[in-house]
């Protein structure tokens, strides 16, 4: 394909064409469903996740508006109640599969990238975030009355200041613990491992060190540690900075214990002696990217609102939903554009539909003349009335101090 025919080209469908689907090209995945295959409904949920489709009725009418993004994704003619019943029957294996090569090419185009500054490197940040189900709908998701949820146990790689993915999840029933998913999560050697009070247990920590995993995480009050050596504190904040064992370990620890501004109290275990006890709390405190991003895929993403009401289809759900994210990533990196993901994201959402040529000129919009700037005006300090126009009632109220003491505003 010439590089005009793709200028030319849709965004949408640009975007879904960077999809790695080939595993899904063997005619015996789809054998009996010749109408909707398992590649077109992966790419119909995708497009549904980058550009908003709300329900599956929104669905069908975006595809019927679109043959362009039908040709692409290789439909006629589709119902919302083929979609209902595809995704609650198309295997999570396989939509995880997809999910894992997209994180491989965002691998690739991100493995010069160092991490953050100043010594700490690449993060690895682990934490989950929880979905609230209908009550009626999803008894299966039971955690109380009145409480029916999911949880997405994720693991976000931070490459770079401004860049962060996930490059692991796991999906799972509201009643499922942090704790619970650390074995699966916590796995390599590469970067340092950032988790709150969840994670951390006694068997843990000894396992990760086993493993010679690196690590920042806060523990609870409960887990005794037995001082071997104190540091002298080089911040102001840091209230202890100590060599440490804790139960029956012998592989000493760094404790650093530190407070915030509203002098409420952290305590930190890691295995990064190397670093300064300012830089293990900056560390820490970077583990507020996973929240924004928790908070971000929530609110941009159909996340929240579920297209269906079996585990199955709301764990696809999940895979597509960041499978999205990480397409939109993938372009940013391709384009080397120097937006946030999130301003980013927003950009590709408005030129979905235009070509990608015009979205490359979106990207780098050109220099609009400049201003002379805001002249100096002498201050008067004299109040203009508002106008109120003629169209609106206004009824004047004095001001309490106008109807106590008139003498004293010149009202005489």
């Amino acid at each position: 394909m010439s590089n005009k025919s793709i200028g030319r080209e849709l965004l949408i469908c640009q975007c879904l064409s960077l999809l790695p689907t080939e595993d899904f090209d063997c005619p015996l995945i789809d054998y009996g469903k010749y109408k909707l295959s398992s590649k077109s409904l992966l790419k119909i949920f995708v497009a549904a996740q980058l550009d908003q489709w709300s329900s599956y009725s929104h669905m069908t009418e975006k595809l019927d508006a679109y043959p362009k993004l039908c040709k692409e994704i290789g439909i006629t003619d589709i119902s919302g109640s083929q979609l209902s019943r595809r995704i609650n029957d198309l295997p999570t294996e396989w939509v995880q599969k997809l999910f894992v090569k997209v994180v491989q090419k965002i691998n690739r185009l991100t493995q010069y990238k160092k991490g953050l500054p100043n010594g700490i490197g690449r993060l690895k940040i682990v934490d989950s975030t929880e979905i609230r189900l209908p009550e009626q709908l999803c008894d299966w998701a039971f955690i109380s009355k009145g409480h029916n949820a999911v949880k997405i146990h994720t693991r976000l790689v931070v490459v770079s200041p401004d860049i962060a993915y996930p490059d692991k999840i796991v999906p799972s029933t509201g009643t499922v613990s942090d704790f619970e998913s650390s074995d699966i999560l916590v796995e390599e050697t590469d970067s340092t491992y950032v988790m709150d009070r969840g994670y951390p247990s006694k068997k843990n920590l000894m396992d990760w060190q086993e493993k010679e995993i690196s690590f920042v995480v806060r523990i609870t009050k409960a887990l005794r540690l037995y001082t071997l050596e104190e540091y002298e504190p080089t911040y102001p904040s840091v209230i202890k900075d100590a060599k440490v064992l804790y139960g029956i370990s012998k592989i000493p620890l760094r404790c650093v214990e530190f407070v915030d501004k509203e002098e409420r109290s952290y305590r930190i275990l890691t295995t990064r002696f190397d670093l300064t006890d300012q830089q293990v709390m900056e560390i820490y405190r970077n583990r507020w990217i996973i929240e924004l991003f928790f908070k971000w895929i929530k609110q941009h993403l159909k996340l929240t609102k579920i297209w269906s009401t079996k585990p199955q289809g709301i764990w696809n759900q999940m895979f597509l939903a960041l499978i999205a994210y990480g397409l939109s990533l993938i372009v940013k990196l391709q384009t080397k554009s120097e937006k946030t993901p999130w301003e980013f994201f927003r950009l590709l959402q408005t030129y979905l539909y235009k070509s990608v040529s015009s979205f490359k000129k979106g990207l780098r919009p050109k220099k609009k003349r400049k201003s002379k700037g805001r002249q100096k005006i002498p201050i008067s300090t004299e109040k203009k009335a508002p106008a109120f126009g003629n169209v609106a009632l206004v009824k004047e109220v004095k001001k309490k101090e106008e109807r106590k003491n008139p003498r004293k505003l010149g009202n005489y």
